[in-house]
């Protein structure tokens, strides 16, 4: 069975099950032309106004291939509901997974245990079996941490970073080809030249829909040695139970636990300032606020509405924002 999945969810239950997990926020932004997959969602008559990450998930699952999928209700986009509905008589098997609304409480752990043990039932696995497919993803895992580790020593670039990270929400539907290729990766990698970037920069929010963002980034002599979500979808926590993994895992959660986050590892990897990149027509903007008040470096705040290249503005924008780190910190900007 091929299964989409509108974020990361719990993916060791679909694996246990022995069925493909797909990131559907993946496909879409890999493909070769996601922003037909955009223009298909109007032709059926998706507004404008409306995020373009779930009009891509709505189109690939539309186009067929897929005999269920996963959607998070609750932790993820407030859209994610009406777009599911839109399957009712579809023949698409839907599983609603809601991440407990907080997870600072005591009873926390046990409402999102009770949550996976649903989300285990309806694909008829016991819970052996995920508590064994957790085991082992271990390994990967671990070596995801390795990846972000070189990331701030400089052998590994913002932009591998982000796709090795990004790509751990279902490790491209098959764990085991992609712990391969983790392997010959990391190997090369850690025999690089490292890249010093002086200006060292964090990436927070939503993975970008922007295709050239971190390119442009690295062309200014700044680089990007933290990605905030990306790499919570590697499970950093390093817990030895799967909920206790999950409920470390900030993203669905109270937005001071990400900004705790966030605020450790500027301090831990010497960041210069920080890029929060905002997706257009998302609840999750309003953050910016709190951001902009709680976090202890500059930060720059960069909108992305449609898949596709970064237009002049924001260009000048980042180059400024570069500038300045580079004056603030006393920076020669002609060595950096």
């Amino acid at each position: 069975m091929v299964v989409g999945i509108t974020t990361t969810v719990p993916v060791e239950v679909l694996f246990a099950a022995g069925h493909t997990a797909v990131d559907l926020n993946n496909i879409f932004i890999n493909a070769p032309s996601p922003i037909q997959y955009v223009n298909s969602a109007h032709d059926y008559g998706f507004p404008r106004s409306l995020c373009s990450w779930i009009k891509g998930q709505y189109s690939i699952i539309t186009g067929g291939g897929f005999d269920a999928m996963v959607a998070v209700t609750t932790g993820d986009c407030s859209n994610t509901q009406a777009m599911i509905e839109l399957f009712a008589n579809s023949g698409i098997k839907i599983y609603r997974f809601a991440y407990p609304a907080e997870n600072s409480s005591e009873y926390a752990y046990d409402k999102l245990f009770a949550q996976i043990e649903q989300f285990a039932a309806f694909f008829s696995v016991p819970m052996k079996k995920v508590a064994e497919q957790f085991t082992r993803l271990r390994p990967v895992r671990e070596k995801l941490h390795l990846l972000d580790e070189l990331t701030v020593k400089g052998y590994v670039s913002g932009v591998e970073n982000h796709i090795w990270l990004v790509s751990s929400s279902d490790f491209n539907s098959d764990p085991q080809k992609y712990e391969f290729e983790l392997d010959n990766f990391l190997t090369k990698a850690e025999k690089r030249t490292p890249f010093n970037a002086k200006i060292r920069l964090g990436y927070i929010g939503v993975p970008p829909i922007i295709t050239d963002l971190y390119q442009h980034v690295r062309k200014c002599n700044a680089e990007f040695v933290f990605n905030e979500v990306q790499r919570q979808f590697s499970l950093p926590s390093a817990d030895a139970d799967i909920s206790h993994a999950y409920i470390n895992y900030t993203y669905p959660y109270d937005i001071h636990g990400r900004i705790g986050d966030i605020r450790f590892h500027t301090e831990l990897r010497r960041l210069h300032g920080i890029v929060h990149y905002v997706q257009s027509f998302c609840h999750r903007q309003i953050y910016d606020i709190l951001f902009k008040k709680e976090l202890t470096v500059p930060v720059l705040t960069i909108e992305g509405d449609t898949p596709g290249a970064l237009d002049e503005r924001s260009k000048i924008r980042i180059e400024s924002f570069i500038e300045m780190l580079a004056e603030k910190n006393k920076i020669d900007k002609y060595s950096y």
